[in-house]
């Protein structure tokens, strides 16, 4: 006395055709992915950085020192990154207290731009900007230097659009 159930058939393709590549025979294909380009990109295809927000020279030398999350804030970095930064350029110094917190002087912002600019910017392997560093003593000018023609070209872009 067994029921007899009734059949449920599933239509999956209402048009009686069904997909082109299937009633053509040959497999379908996942779409191909492009091959991505092996080593390091050129300087010129790398997609720009968020700018850093260091402030100006009379507002950063208001204070005396900043502490490590500040810093991070205003290199858009995690507080990590400074503190590997640290650890491996000896020209950051930032003053430690008992607790062990970092307060960072004014100047050594000034060195955590320069090594910035050459590590995020210029590309430079930490060894290489180490290297640079310690040959070019008088980089820091020249790094000063740039930045003021670059708020310079900056300013002059933003007149030019206004006219």
């Amino acid at each position: 006395m067994a029921k007899e159930l009734p059949q449920i058939t599933f239509d999956f393709f209402p048009d009686d055709e069904g997909p082109k590549e299937f009633l053509s025979g040959q497999p379908i294909q996942p779409p191909q992915k492009p091959k991505a380009a092996r080593g390091r990109r050129k300087l010129k295809e790398a997609e720009p950085e968020e700018p850093i927000d260091i402030p100006d020279d009379e507002i950063l030398f208001q204070k005396a020192y900043y502490g490590i999350g500040e810093v991070a804030e205003m290199f858009n970095v995690n507080v990590s990154l400074i503190r590997h930064w640290e650890k491996e350029f000896d020209i950051l110094q930032p003053r430690k207290n008992r607790k062990g917190d970092r307060f960072f002087k004014p100047t050594d912002i000034k060195n955590l731009v320069l090594i910035h600019d050459l590590v995020r910017r210029r590309k430079y392997t930490l060894e290489g900007a180490k290297e640079f560093l310690k040959q070019n003593k008088k980089v820091t000018e020249k790094h000063e230097m740039i930045q003021s023609l670059q708020k310079i070209r900056t300013f002059l872009l933003e007149l030019k659009a206004h006219l």
